[in-house]
C-alpha cells in the first residue's frame, strides 16, 4: 500500500524519555531510577485519567503533576526549584541515536510528529535537539483537548498533514499508541527496541520493569503492521 507520510510519536519513539535519569539522579542521589520510572508511568496514567474524566490539562501540567507525585513517593520534598529544574529536562530529551539519519532518509515523504506534548513543549524540544529542519509538521493533541489513544486525538492529523490514515505510516514505540493508531486506520510500525519480548526477573528494579513491559505487545486486539528494531528500518517501508 502507498505510504505518503511518516508520522512519529515523540516521547519514547523519536526521543529517549529515560535520558532524564542522569539529571534526576544528580538532583536526588540514590533515588533517580525510582523517580524517573514513576514519573513516566504516572505521566501516562494522568493523560488517560484526564481524558476519561473530561478534565483536560496540557502535557506540561501533566508532566509537572506526575513529577510531584513521583517525588512524594520517593520521599523527596517537591520544592519549587527542584520541580522546575527537573521538568525542564523534558525540553532537552536525547533523540534516539538513529533519529536524525532516519528522518533524512525519509525526505520526499511528509514527515511529522504527533504527540501528547503541548505545543510549547514540542516546539522547544524539536528546536533544542536539531530536528526542526527534518519535519514538515509538529502536531499536538492540544486543540482536541484529549490525549492519545482517543480517536478524537488521531483525527487531528489528516487536516494538518493532508494525507489520509491509510496512506500514513504511524510510528511509535508505545504499545497503547500502536493500538490506538491501528484502530483508527493508520498503517502502523511498532519500534520495539531491545529485541524480542523477554521476562523481567522476580527482583527487577524499576528500570528493568519498565523496559520489560515495553517489549510486550498490549492485549488490545490491534496488531501493528510492522515490528521494527529501530527507526532505520523505516527506509525499507517507503
Amino acid at each position: 500500500m502507498t505510504i505518503r507520510a511518516f508520522v512519529f510519536d515523540a516521547y519514547g519513539t523519536l526521543y529517549d524519555v529515560q535520558s532524564v535519569l542522569e539529571r534526576v539522579e544528580r538532583a536526588c542521589p540514590g533515588r533517580g531510577a525510582l523517580i524517573t520510572q514513576i514519573w513516566r508511568l504516572k505521566q501516562l496514567e494522568y493523560t488517560w485519567l484526564r481524558t476519561c474524566m473530561e478534565d483536560f490539562a496540557n502535557f506540561a501540567v501533566v508532566t509537572r503533576d506526575s513529577l510531584v507525585y513521583a517525588l512524594h513517593v520517593a520521599g523527596v520534598e517537591p520544592a519549587e526549584a527542584l520541580v522546575t529544574e527537573l521538568e525542564d529536562a523534558y525540553l532537552h530529551l536525547t533523540p534516539a541515536p538513529e533519529a536524525h539519519d532516519s528522518l533524512r532518509a525519509l525526505e520526499g515523504h511528509t514527515r511529522a510528529i504527533f504527540s501528547n506534548g503541548s505545543v510549547a513543549m514540542l516546539d522547544a524540544l524539536v528546536l533544542n535537539t536539531g530536528l526542526k529542519g527534518l519535519l514538515e509538521h509538529v502536531v499536538s493533541v492540544d486543540s482536541a483537548k484529549v490525549f492519545k489513544p482517543s480517536p478524537k486525538a488521531y483525527a487531528l492529523l489528516e487536516p494538518v498533514i493532508g494525507v489520509p490514515p491509510n496512506e500514513t505510516m504511524f510510528v511509535s514505540s508505545n504499545g497503547f499508541d500502536v493500538a490506538g493508531a491501528k484502530r483508527f486506520g493508520f498503517q502502523v510500525a511498532w519500534v520495539r527496541r531491545g529485541g524480542g519480548p523477554g521476562t523481567a526477573p522476580a527482583d527487577a528494579g524499576p528500570t528493568d520493569m519498565f523496559k520489560a513491559q515495553r517489549l510486550h505487545a498490549e492485549m488490545l486486539n490491534a496488531k501493528p503492521d510492522h515490528v521494527l528494531g529501530s527507526l532505520t528500518e523505516l527506509v525499507d517501508l517507503r
